[in-house]
């Protein structure tokens, strides 16, 4: 793999690599993706390769223009219109019924696919050098944590790609908000940081979270084992971080704990939009400090950290296992 700035020399060249059937990495403002031609499907294919990533697992198409739209979806109601004006760029993919065209291999087999706009100048500069979709899930070995940084791409996936563009760390950090207007009701089936209470000001009415056992369309990281360290990782109490044992890796908040006192001890930022930013980078810190166990303490209760809930749930279930096993 080629780590390359993102010049427009650089983006005219990663745009040929996707025309040409490559796969290159890109930043957003969530995380790094994996990008390919979505119209494409030998193209599509080498994200699952490089990923170790289920074929029915379906992707996200990232467009340049709302105008785009109606190039993927077949039916688009007024909501869908109302979200893009008010998100897009932005951390929002809507779920909506696909066009007959749309390879299956980008939607999982299933008749809806997911569209976002990404906010970012790297991204949009890709997208519009391509001037057609493409699919992106996270730039990591699937299951595993996601990258927000080129180099952690680097890391996850090596040679597997033809070139990643340089675009710093990502602002937003966690994956973008996922909404289900395929079935009339919006839903929310994957969390971000645009909350409901943001939606429902848009749309008048208030988005339900996905039910236990529910049949919805499959989307990206709604799997109980996702973003995940090889390190075994849970949740704990403050008086339990305290009384852990000396080779533990900590993640506290607003923290006062002796130097040296853990195999590490990261102090992430008090408010959710801030501990959502460092928390991969976080992590990936934590997995590599050969620890007997991560320990993260218990976060607020409430709305503003629910993205930040779903990604540590996640991310301890899947931990602790091979990549083979995830």
């Amino acid at each position: 793999m080629s780590i390359q700035a993102s010049t427009p020399q650089n983006i005219a060249r990663a745009a040929q690599l996707l025309h040409e059937g490559q796969l290159v990495a890109l930043p957003t403002e969530t995380v790094y993706g994996l990008g390919a031609d979505a119209s494409n499907p030998a193209a599509v294919l080498k994200i699952f390769a490089a990923k170790d990533r289920p074929a029915d697992h379906p992707l996200i198409v990232h467009l340049a223009d709302a105008a785009q739209l109606k190039d993927w979806a077949s039916e688009i109601p007024p909501e869908a219109e109302a979200l893009a004006r008010a998100f897009w760029p932005g951390p929002l993919t809507l779920i909506l019924k696909k066009q007959p065209h749309v390879p299956g291999e980008v939607t999982g087999g299933q008749n809806t696919v997911g569209i976002r706009i990404p906010d970012h100048p790297v991204a949009l500069d890709l997208l519009r050098a391509f001037g057609g979709g493409v699919a992106a899930p996270s730039a990591n070995r699937f299951g595993r944590i996601s990258p927000t940084t080129a180099r952690h791409v680097d890391e996850e996936l090596g040679d597997a790609v033809a070139m990643v563009l340089e675009g710093g760390a990502c602002d937003v950090g966690i994956e973008s908000t996922i909404l289900d207007l395929s079935r009339g009701e919006p839903v929310v089936l994957r969390p971000g940081m645009i909350g409901v209470s943001a939606l429902a000001a848009v749309i008048g009415k208030r988005p339900r979270l996905r039910g236990e056992g529910e049949k919805a369309p499959r989307v990206s990281g709604a799997l109980s084992a996702h973003y995940a360290p090889r390190t075994a990782m849970r949740m704990a109490t403050r008086a339990e971080i305290e009384a852990a044992p000396a080779d533990c890796a900590v993640l506290v908040r607003a923290g006062e704990y002796p130097d040296g006192r853990y195999a590490m001890c990261i102090d992430a930022p008090f408010d959710a939009q801030g501990y959502a930013h460092d928390l991969y980078a976080n992590l990936r810190a934590l997995d590599a400090a050969n620890a007997r166990m991560i320990l993260v303490e218990y976060l607020p209760d409430d709305d503003d950290w629910h993205a930040v809930h779903d990604r540590l749930g996640r991310a301890v279930v899947g931990s602790g296992a091979e990549d083979d096993e995830t």
